[in-house]
């Protein structure tokens, strides 16, 4: 979950990279957020009999467009390749499988273009290996 309220606090930040699990899991989390609000709005939309609480999901989605583009942009550049990459997905049956098989190749080690590796683990967070976390 954190990496999906992650992706909402960056959003409309296009520049950068962002590595596959930061894509997948606001994915995965996006995917349940919309499905179940469908089925359980959905079962109360009939319930009440009001299809127009259905809406709230529509509404869910057009707030999440800016930040889906801006992570599709940075995975892009992830595996160094210019944002506008994105419009691929256009083009019928190709563009779509061509962009997952995108979203699924590791990133560039090291710096790109496009900035640094997002595995890349800075001075903090060697220094912090082995010590015990402490929770808020």
């Amino acid at each position: 979950m954190n990496w999906y309220l992650k992706v909402l606090n960056q959003y409309a930040d296009f520049n950068g990279r962002a590595r596959r699990k930061e894509y997948w899991m606001f994915t995965l989390f996006h995917l349940i957020i919309t499905y179940g609000g469908l089925a359980i709005l959905g079962i109360l939309a009939y319930a009440i009999d009001s299809p127009f609480v259905i809406f709230l999901v529509y509404i869910y989605l057009l707030a999440t467009i800016v930040p889906s583009l801006a992570l599709n942009v940075r995975r892009l550049h992830d595996v160094n390749k210019s944002g506008w990459f994105i419009l691929i997905g256009l083009i019928p049956f190709v563009g779509p499988i061509w962009l997952f098989v995108l979203s699924v190749t590791e990133g560039d080690r090291g710096s790109n273009q496009y900035g640094s590796d997002p595995k890349a683990l800075n001075e903090e967070e060697i220094n912090d290996i082995g010590k015990p976390q402490l929770e808020a």
